[in-house]
């Protein structure tokens, strides 16, 4: 079983006795199911999993449940042997968005609490923003996403004692050898051709079979695809548009979101495309960096969202996209090869797990830095800048943000290939890899 670090989260919430429901959200296979199971199923004797969205298309027992006592009815026709005392049985809702009255219901489960509750749901950012009576402190999100770096590393062997040493070296600025430097650059180029999704992992720990990684990645970005066809008619066919235009985006220089482009209607603005947009990030298919033109701290304050990125959830999914079963394009950095929008899009999926909102800075006059983020630490912004190629240290918009009286800047990042970490006055530069090591508080 792939180790995640969501794992400890879910077994805290089902060893405690918490006065919320936790409720698993994230894109289609991420592995929200799987963990909530193997979790669930070893620490209560009584374990009852019911899929919603089964139930939707079939049954339909939970369809018109609107009360406790008809929530209790429905489920004893599933599991009426299993329902017994609190602490040993665990009801467990996937896809808890395709019922959405049964999210204002999880507060007078709870207030019963007859038994322990958790939910899941694949498309519940959607289902969220659209629902006016979801009971709000008695529900408790948690956004899960694919395999981040660090996790891809413990499916490859790396132990916490392995690990630990690496950050202790991010943390003291230390540049590691030789060897190990290349070991990992390795094991990230391979984490860009398989990403993070876990049926591609596993197939590659099995295999080793690029074909079969891509062909399941292929299966999950179609199914993102019609997923958005399927829950969202008025608007399917824009969303499948911006859905897949995403990888042509990234390989612009400007990698931003041209409106006039989705429909190739002039006069379109970004209010037109609102729902498509918010539904391409609150379903976790698609990740949203916002504009900042005045990079203040807290960044949300200035954000602007009529300037928009956005990247695929899986960077193996994107690299499937742009080099289908080719591995030389990352693996043996070939000279005719840009992999910037690879990197960014490692850059972007990283700081999203991890915690971050992301924000770029946009200066007609001044360029563009890749990536900005808010410091609690130090109540500033924190640019960030990615680079896949040797040129690392040619970054003149960051040269600029960093010189500026205006936006008091701690310190500025630069990943790249290069081993060596070094600070060059209020720039750091990093190995890519330890971008792992990045958190909100870090």
């Amino acid at each position: 079983m792939l180790f995640r670090k969501i794992q400890s989260r879910i077994r805290q919430y089902l060893k405690s006795d918490p006065n919320k429901v936790l409720i698993v959200s994230g894109a289609r296979q991420v592995g929200k199911t799987y963990i909530i199971r193997d979790i669930g199923g070893k620490l209560f004797r009584n374990y009852v999993e019911i899929n919603l969205l089964e139930d939707s298309l079939g049954a339909g027992l939970f369809k018109n449940v609107r009360t406790v006592e008809d929530f209790y009815l429905a489920l004893s026709m599933k599991a009426g042997d299993k329902m017994r005392d609190r602490k040993n049985t665990l009801i467990f809702l996937d896809e808890i968005q395709a019922y959405p009255h049964l999210l204002t219901l999880l507060k007078f489960l709870k207030q019963d609490n007859k038994y322990t509750y958790i939910a899941s749901g694949s498309l519940l950012g959607v289902t969220l923003a659209e629902s006016s009576s979801i009971p709000i402190g008695s529900i408790e999100v948690i956004q899960m996403y694919p395999l981040d770096f660090e996790e891809f590393l413990w499916a490859n062997g790396f132990g916490d004692h392995a690990l630990g040493e690496l950050r202790q070296k991010f943390l003291d600025r230390e540049s590691l050898d030789e060897a190990i430097h290349l070991r990992l650059m390795d094991l990230l180029k391979k984490y860009l051709l398989v990403g993070g999704l876990p049926d591609a992992v596993n197939s590659y720990l099995k295999d080793k079979n690029i074909a079969k990684v891509r062909a399941i990645q292929r299966e999950i970005h179609e199914y993102y695809g019609l997923d958005a066809a399927k829950y969202d008619g008025e608007h399917r066919l824009k969303i499948r548009r911006i859905f897949e235009m995403i990888p042509s985006l990234l390989e612009n220089k400007k990698k931003r979101v041209v409106v006039q482009d989705i429909e190739n209607k002039k006069g379109k603005r970004f209010s037109d495309y609102q729902d498509e947009f918010d539904y391409l990030i609150s379903s976790g298919i698609a990740l949203d960096v916002k504009a900042i033109s005045n990079p203040v701290f807290p960044l949300i304050e200035s954000s602007s969202k009529n300037l928009l990125k956005l990247y695929l959830n899986d960077v193996g999914i994107l690299t499937g996209i742009l080099y289908q079963n080719n591995i030389q394009a990352v693996l043996e950095d070939m000279n005719s090869v840009n992999l910037g929008a690879v990197y960014e899009s490692l850059a972007a999926s990283e700081l999203k797990a991890h915690g971050f909102r992301l924000f770029y800075y946009d200066n007609k006059q001044k360029g563009e830095v890749d990536y900005l983020v808010d410091d609690y630490n130090t109540l500033s912004v924190v640019p960030i800048e990615v680079k896949s190629g040797k040129d690392y240290s040619v970054h003149s918009a960051l040269n600029h943000f960093v010189k500026s009286r205006n936006y008091p800047v701690d310190h500025a990042y630069v990943f790249s290939n290069e081993r060596i970490i070094k600070d060059v006055g209020q720039v750091r530069y990093l190995p890519i890899y330890d971008v792992m090591f990045l958190t909100p508080n870090a």
